[in-house]
């Protein structure tokens, strides 16, 4: 059941912002092309494993309700409010999950916080393959759709005046 309060939890905040950091560090840090098999970017690596690490709690307190219902209103705009929220979730998912695949295709082993991970597949000579291809893109995509989904939240703040970013502040 949703939470009827206005504010999202302090975990949720610390959460949601925390994995901001993580994605824009992730991005910052990310490196393509073969060289990755010579010199892997472990701190690639480890900001975008912890990005799925994150998730899951994220998933369980919103699921347990930790999260107030949007301010989208009605309409359009609740759909797209939706839509958004569900693809950033797609991608926060999805991306890290796609690196380590495209990892293990290049024969770069991958660890996170000093424990070795599985290869997710079989390292295979030349190009990694699509799945590397997607992963590249999308890193690049979930930035430009974070950055509409702070520009939406400045518009239901500063527009429609509904109070959005005090919602997801410590204070």
């Amino acid at each position: 059941m949703p939470s009827t309060s206005f504010r999202y939890s302090k975990t949720m905040v610390i959460i949601h912002w925390l994995t901001a950091l993580l994605v824009v560090g992730a991005w910052l840090t990310a490196e393509g092309g073969r060289e990755v098999a010579q010199d892997p970017p472990l701190l690639h690596f480890t900001l975008g494993l912890a990005v799925l690490a994150l998730i899951v709690p994220r998933l369980i307190l919103r699921l347990a309700g930790a999260a107030p219902e949007a301010n989208a209103g009605r309409g359009w705009l609740a759909t797209a409010g939706k839509a958004g929220h569900g693809l950033l979730y797609l991608l926060l998912i999805g991306l890290p999950i796609t690196g380590w695949y495209a990892a293990s295709r290049m024969g770069v082993p991958v660890s996170f916080l000093g424990i070795e991970l599985p290869a997710l597949t079989a390292a295979v000579q030349g190009r990694p393959g699509l799945i590397a291809d997607l992963h590249e893109n999308a890193g690049t995509f979930i930035l430009i759709l974070a950055g509409l989904h702070a520009l939406m939240a400045i518009w239901h703040q500063f527009v429609l005046r509904d109070g959005t970013l005090q919602r997801m502040s410590l204070r």
